[in-house]
């Protein structure tokens, strides 16, 4: 028997009360967070050095890197609601599959590693990166599922941010961990077409990293969330598609959507940071750490400023700093400031969006349908990026980078000032756009005993009156 599971096979995981706790963030949060940080340096080693072997290496267009970019993030979300929706279902025991759907799509990301040691085509690399985004879109759901039940509402953006916060320093030490393990390797970069062996050593580290987190995830994440009560039904599949009559989740759904279809993938960003600005090719794999370095600086006191004056307000913010980035790099300004500017900000946006859209995501569903729910805002998010990727690359083969950069940027501007309208509260709503406060409603998440009210309760985490306006203030 597993470690979480033999603490936690008999009753339903219930926080620590007391004053004492009252700061402390969950454990399952901290073991999910350490999962992530582990997966993610064996990730992010690979995504370090991908785009500049595909373009540079082999060759690969703007366009065809555009399409593979965006396999990333379309075969991802065509698997996230599924994966949403089969961990929302119950086990014999009563416990929902969370912990064991998150752990397939941990698995077939960590079986992808060895793969890439096999394939050196464009095809078949394109093939390996689909399973591996599969497997993440699996896990990402379920995972994010856990985080929420596992918390508090009046404090999920900051639970959100310290995960987030693990999650990138693995993103940090990832391209890190790339670029030494390259340079241990002796191998080129394949700027001239040479020898490919450091490449081989970078996919080899990646494999025994990946299941290092996998093993993290069996034996210190509990199977069993606080919100398991075997006498509340299964959500059906038609009720998993149905969320989206949930006006909450609806809006944030469309604004996820539309700010997705003009937000630039990194890789891009990254490509034009080393051309634009004039970064040697030999520093390109360091370019990540700027991002993921501010990221893990901002995630937990952006999480907790989510808490305090709305997530869906810091959720728009974000998007602006994401602008700010794109002046920059669109500016007269070169050399290294300009590249530590652009990467501070993009970090920046990475903190005020990620984890507070989970978040705000989590207070617009009943915790009974809490993954279902996650991944219809993360399929539509990740489907909006993919066509963007699409459209980026073509942009970028027709009229260059900068310019096509110029006009996303225009693009979300515009879209950032319709998702404000979208999400814009309406009436009683309107008045103090405090997440906390109807996060303090939370006899459904945190009372196991409740019993028909968590079933019966069809908006989550407030009270079955508040309706509506309760869900706009929190998200």
């Amino acid at each position: 028997m597993y470690v979480a599971d033999s603490r936690s096979s008999k009753a339903p995981v219930v926080p620590a009360a007391g004053p004492a706790r009252r700061g402390a963030v969950p454990a399952t949060v901290v073991a999910l967070g350490a999962v992530s940080l582990v997966t993610d340096i064996s990730s992010e080693m690979v995504t370090a050095v991908l785009p500049l072997y595909l373009l540079t290496g082999l060759g690969l267009s703007p366009l065809g890197f555009g399409l593979l970019d965006g396999i990333q993030n379309g075969f991802s979300a065509l698997v996230r609601l599924a994966g949403g929706h089969l961990a929302d279902r119950r086990g014999r025991d009563g416990a929902t599959r969370h912990k064991a759907v998150a752990a397939v799509g941990y698995g077939l990301s960590a079986l992808c590693r060895p793969l890439l040691l096999l394939v050196h085509t464009v095809p078949m690399i394109g093939a390996v990166i689909a399973v591996d985004r599969t497997g993440k879109g699996l896990r990402t759901a379920p995972r994010d599922a856990m985080i929420s039940l596992a918390t508090e509402p009046a404090h999920r953006g900051r639970a959100f941010g310290v995960h987030r916060a693990m999650d990138t320093a693995g993103a940090l030490l990832g391209p890190l961990t790339a670029f030494l393990v390259l340079r241990l390797a002796g191998g080129p970069l394949l700027a001239d077409g040479g020898e490919r062996h450091g490449y081989d050593a970078v996919f080899t580290v990646s494999s025994c990293v990946a299941a290092l987190g996998v093993l993290i995830l069996l034996l210190f994440v509990p199977s069993r969330q606080q919100s398991d009560d075997p006498s509340t039904p299964a959500p059906s599949l038609r009720d998993s598609l149905t969320l989206l009559r949930l006006p909450g989740l609806r809006r944030l759904t469309l604004c996820a959507v539309l700010l997705g279809l003009t937000t630039v993938s990194d890789s891009f960003l990254y490509l034009l940071v080393q051309r634009r600005l004039g970064l040697s090719v030999t520093l390109f794999p360091l370019l990540p750490l700027g991002t993921a370095a501010a990221f893990l600086l901002l995630a937990v006191p952006l999480g907790a400023l989510a808490d305090r004056i709305g997530r869906r307000r810091l959720f728009l913010a974000g998007h602006g700093v994401l602008l700010l980035a794109y002046g920059v790099l669109l500016s007269p300004l070169r050399g290294l400031p300009a590249v530590i500017c652009v990467l501070v900000l993009h970090g920046a946006f990475y903190a005020s969006t990620d984890g507070v859209l989970a978040a705000a995501a989590a207070d617009a569903v009943p915790a009974e349908q809490r993954g279902a729910g996650l991944a219809l805002v993360g399929t539509g998010q990740a489907l909006a990026r993919f066509a963007c990727s699409l459209l980026f690359g073509a942009l970028w083969g027709a009229v260059g980078g900068p310019t096509a950069l110029g006009w996303s940027a225009g693009t979300l501007a515009l879209c950032v000032l319709g998702a404000a309208a979208v999400l814009r509260p309406t009436g009683a709503a309107a008045a103090p756009d405090a997440g906390p406060v109807a996060g303090t409603v939370t006899a459904p998440d945190v009372a196991p005993d409740a019993g028909p009210v968590a079933g019966t309760v069809t908006a989550p985490d407030v009270a079955p009156d508040a309706g509506p306006v309760a869900v706009e203030e929190t998200s």
